[in-house]
């Protein structure tokens, strides 16, 4: 073996070598490099393309996952903006005058326009012909769509109100 190859890349191949008779050689490395140029190897081909296309693996899931949760967060805030037009609209339908039944629509803007029903409304249990109070309960049924085609969306927003008969109090 040539002093060359004994010296290849180990410190403790040269300390060993410098060492006095007796004495121990100083370790700087825990895992000292082999002196032999076969035992010194790195990742096979095989082995590097397989860790790339596992880490492609990972990374076209992550992205799925990353994509999903975009058009959830979209998807949440159309519907959040459907339920502030309707609760707009239903605070001031009657505004104008009294609640007539009927259907009516209408656009809040570009993107998003709506459908309203007005029905008067009795419980199950009661009488029309009994009541005893002047006021009324008209059923509110607003639909707001937004969307074209296959992908349109609707949210669907029923309340009651209390109102005054159509011909005036009794």
């Amino acid at each position: 073996m040539t002093k060359r190859e004994w010296e290849i890349g180990n410190r403790e191949s040269v300390q060993a070598r410098d060492a006095q008779p007796g004495s121990a050689p100083l370790s700087y490395s825990l895992f000292p490099i082999p002196c032999s140029h076969r035992a010194q190897r790195g990742f096979s081909l095989l082995e590097v393309i397989a860790a790339i296309l596992l880490l492609a693996i990972a990374f076209t899931a992550l992205m799925r996952v990353t994509g999903g949760s975009i058009g959830l967060t979209n998807n949440a805030a159309d519907y959040t903006r459907a339920a502030l037009w309707a609760h707009s609209l239903l605070d001031t339908v009657d505004a104008e005058g009294p609640l007539k039944p009927g259907r009516s629509e209408g656009r809040f803007d570009q993107q998003y326009r709506w459908r309203l029903t007005v029905t008067p409304w009795t419980p199950v249990d009661v009488d029309p012909q009994q009541q005893l109070s002047s006021l009324v309960l008209t059923k509110l049924d607003l639909d707001v769509l937004w969307g074209q085609g296959r992908s349109e969306r609707t949210a669907h927003f029923s309340t009651l109100r209390l109102t005054m008969p159509p011909n005036g109090p009794q």
